[in-house]
């Protein structure tokens, strides 16, 4: 469905040098590279989540994919078309949906979008009103899209936006930040929707997103890029495996005990009794549950993998450095 290799894109940057004369008649320009010899291939019906802080290029990629923007360099197939072409077969097969874009007309109801969206797609009428019934069905908001869009809340009007974006039924989605500011009741509705939507329609869709939830609800790949760099490109699974080398064990006891016992079991992040949490090297895991297990009356043990957070934070400060 979508294959990139060696995808270079670079900027020309305007650099103001405070004289008037050069930056009137003489511009000077910085080139800023977005991608750095960017290369992966995502299938048919895969959802992945692509993530990196900002400026790390999730963007960038998803508008050459998209063909919004023209690559530097590198080689480009999304659905067997080269993007930046923007051939009519191409386009009625992907979508694209940001979360601080909108395509609502704000005075007028939602079903005015859906409509000129359907003529604009060359939708037939049976066909959009068997979608549109799916979609409003997945969201429960069929009572709302005869509402002036100025009236909705933004939860739904980020409903909307996926129901108009989707009414084609897209092979590819282009997901980013979908739930950018949205409460957290509203970013579960989202999360679920994406989950329906890819289950009904059997789409590909590539996430990005700064919740990190969302990553985690939804995909079981992973791309993680920053500097224009891929870092990672695997299962969610897996990078626990790779990246992480602590477990965090909980225990609640069966009775106070003095903490320099208890930092004998290992790194002592959190007590408060009865409950006292260790950060443990994996290596060391199984001497500790033994020492625990011989040494410590609890009532009950818990172990937990680290935090994604802290696993693509270290990622990141380790690519820094």
């Amino acid at each position: 469905m979508i294959t990139v290799k060696n995808l270079t894109k670079i900027y020309k940057v305007y650099r103001k040098t405070g004289s008037l004369l050069t930056d009137i008649f003489f511009r000077k320009y910085e080139d800023i590279l977005a991608l750095d010899q960017v290369s992966f291939e995502i299938g048919e019906n895969e959802l992945v989540g692509f993530i990196g802080p900002n400026g790390a290029g999730k963007t960038t990629t998803l508008k050459i994919l998209s063909g919004i923007l023209y690559p530097t360099s590198g080689k480009v197939s999304v659905l067997g078309f080269f993007p930046f072409e923007k051939k009519e077969e191409f386009l009625k097969q992907i979508s694209f949906v940001m979360g601080q874009r909108n395509q609502l007309i704000w005075d007028l109801p939602a079903i005015d979008t859906f409509f000129l969206n359907k003529e604009i797609y060359e939708i037939d009428d049976f066909q959009f009103k068997k979608t549109l019934e799916k979609l409003t069905a997945i969201f429960s908001v069929e009572k709302l899209i005869q509402k002036p869009v100025k009236m909705l809340s933004l939860g739904e009007r980020m409903k909307m936006e996926f129901i108009a974006s989707l009414l084609h039924q897209p092979k590819i989605v282009f997901l980013d930040e979908p739930t950018i500011g949205l409460d957290i009741f509203s970013q579960e509705a989202i999360r679920n929707f994406i989950k329906e939507y890819q289950k009904e329609f059997k789409a590909t869709i590539i996430l990005t997103s700064h919740y990190l939830e969302d990553v985690k609800r939804l995909t079981k790949r992973l791309i993680i890029i920053n500097k224009g760099k891929i870092l990672y490109d695997g299962s969610l699974a897996s990078i626990f495996q790779r990246f992480s080398q602590v477990k965090y064990v909980s225990l609640i006891l069966e009775k106070e005990i003095k903490k320099n016992v208890l930092f004998k079991i290992g790194q002592l992040i959190a007590y408060q009794f009865p409950k006292a949490v260790f950060r443990i090297q994996k290596k060391d895991l199984a001497s500790v549950i033994a020492y625990i297990n011989d040494k410590i009356p609890y009532l009950d043990l818990a172990i937990e993998d680290e935090k994604i957070e802290s696993i693509i934070k270290n990622l990141f400060k380790n690519h820094k450095n």
